[in-house]
C-alpha cells in the first residue's frame, strides 16, 4: 500500500461564503425577534400553560435572551468571521 498525498481541497468561492454568512446573520436576528416576540406573548400571559407571575418570569428570560440573540450574536459572528477569511 502505497501513501497518497490528500487531494488539494476544492477552491472556495468568496462571493458564496459571503452569501451564506450573511444568510446565518439573518436567520440569527430573525429568530432572536421571533423569541422577543414569543417572550412579550408570555409576559402578556397569552399561553394557558404558563400563567401568573411565572409567566412574567419566563417572558423576561425570553426577551433578554432574543434581545441578546438580536443585537449580541450576530456582532460575535462578524468578528468571528472577520478573523478567519476563507482559504
Amino acid at each position: 500500500m502505497t501513501d497518497d498525498p490528500p487531494p488539494p481541497p476544492d477552491p472556495v468561492d468568496p462571493e458564496k461564503v459571503a452569501r451564506q454568512r450573511h444568510f446565518a446573520i439573518g436567520l440569527f436576528r430573525l429568530s432572536g425577534a421571533f423569541i422577543v416576540m414569543f417572550g412579550f406573548l408570555a409576559i402578556m400571559q397569552r399561553f394557558s400553560w404558563v400563567q401568573g407571575d411565572k409567566a412574567k418570569a419566563f417572558g423576561a428570560i425570553m426577551v433578554v435572551t432574543g434581545l441578546f440573540q438580536f443585537i449580541v450574536v450576530p456582532r460575535l459572528l462578524l468578528a468571528l468571521f472577520r478573523t478567519r477569511p476563507p482559504r
